[in-house]
């Protein structure tokens, strides 16, 4: 009998090398699926799906030990995550070398996003596969982006983009951690509202 993904889930968070490389096994094709479907062509024309995917792996296997198992959804869920960050870190690297520092303010890119991020967050929201929905998806979610405030869209950006955790959003909000969930829940229901 084949033993349970939480099983197999704990015995890799404790550095079972068998345990790694069976939920490797089992999940990286649809990691690798993934991928190719959010990685944009500027960051593919300077690094290959295949590598981010093994980036992607090794940070999840080192994080492995915070996750707490709640199904096999929410395992995908945990390694789409980390490939959403890793796509989008690898993209911030590579836009940063053409980026003026001294003509952009942090408030700025903190609000602002790329194609290639909208695109990865429309992704991440549970867009369609199909790549017709998926435009119609990235088209909607930019112009609901466009319509609330500076602030939503920056806190949006920390904790969906950035991988802010709530602390540390509110270290930058200079507020509370309360204060933080609430004002992301505010700014997710203003986001719903445009695209409903």
């Amino acid at each position: 009998m084949e033993p349970s993904e939480e099983a197999t889930i704990r015995r890799a968070s404790q550095g079972d090398p068998a345990a790694l490389d069976e939920l490797l096994a089992r999940h990286l094709p649809g990691l690798e699926r993934y991928v190719r479907r959010n990685v944009g062509p500027k960051l593919l024309a300077k690094e290959s799906a295949s590598d981010l995917v093994q980036s992607v792996c090794r940070e999840v296997l080192q994080d492995l030990g915070e996750f707490q198992y709640q199904g096999e959804a929410a395992f995908r869920a945990f390694l789409e995550q980390a490939a959403l960050r890793k796509i989008l870190d690898r993209g911030r690297f590579w836009r940063a070398e053409k980026r003026d520092p001294a003509r952009e303010g942090e408030a700025e890119r903190a609000a602002s996003f790329s194609r290639d991020e909208l695109s990865a967050l429309a992704a991440s929201l549970g867009s369609p596969s199909g790549e017709v929905a998926r435009r119609e998806e990235f088209e909607r979610l930019e112009r609901a982006l466009e319509r609330v405030g500076e602030a939503d869209r920056r806190l949006i950006r920390w904790i969906y983009v950035e991988g802010l955790t709530h602390s540390e959003a509110a270290r930058r909000l200079e507020t509370t951690e309360v204060n933080s969930r609430k004002q992301l829940s505010r700014a997710l229901a203003r986001i719903s509202r445009h695209l409903a």
